[in-house]
């Protein structure tokens, strides 16, 4: 199966960065045939282009304020509300999600493994609650790996 991992966040915004750490780990792990890791950043269009390659699968990575204690691990199945995004420098995961469907689609298994924040302000670094949650997410991110591989 054809999967992608994708990495979303700025790591400029503290806790932003949680998804662009995991990447930054988890490339440094063996991942099974035809699954690849890619840190994507705030790079909303390439996120996009790369969804209209031949994903059967795609597990997005994020800071997802939600509202329950810092650190906290979700596993979300994404909708692709709003209008599409045409911003280069930008990333809203869900009106990514809807320019990738308006061009010619999106693979049909969606996930996205979020942390929740503690903080999302200017400065560089993982609060120590999101810090924590890093290495549980990776382990979150291959159970995925293999229940999709297997869906």
């Amino acid at each position: 199966m054809a999967l992608l991992v994708a990495g979303i966040g700025n790591l400029f915004l503290g806790d932003d960065g949680f998804g662009v750490e995991v990447l930054r780990r988890l490339s440094q792990r063996r991942l099974p045939d035809g699954v690849r890791a890619v840190d994507f950043g705030i790079r909303g269009v390439d996120l996009t282009y790369a969804l209209l390659e031949e994903w059967e699968a795609a597990i997005f990575v994020d800071a997802t304020p939600r509202g329950a204690d810092p650190g906290t691990i979700y596993v979300i199945e994404p909708r692709a509300d709003g209008p599409p995004s045409l911003e280069a420098h930008a990333m809203d995961p869900a009106r990514v999600l809807s320019l990738a469907r308006e061009l010619g689609g999106v693979p049909s298994l969606l996930r996205v493994v979020g942390c929740e924040p503690a903080s999302v302000e200017e400065g560089i670094g993982l609060s120590p609650a999101v810090e924590a949650a890093v290495e549980p997410a990776i382990a979150k991110i291959e159970e995925l790996i293999s229940e999709l591989r297997h869906a």
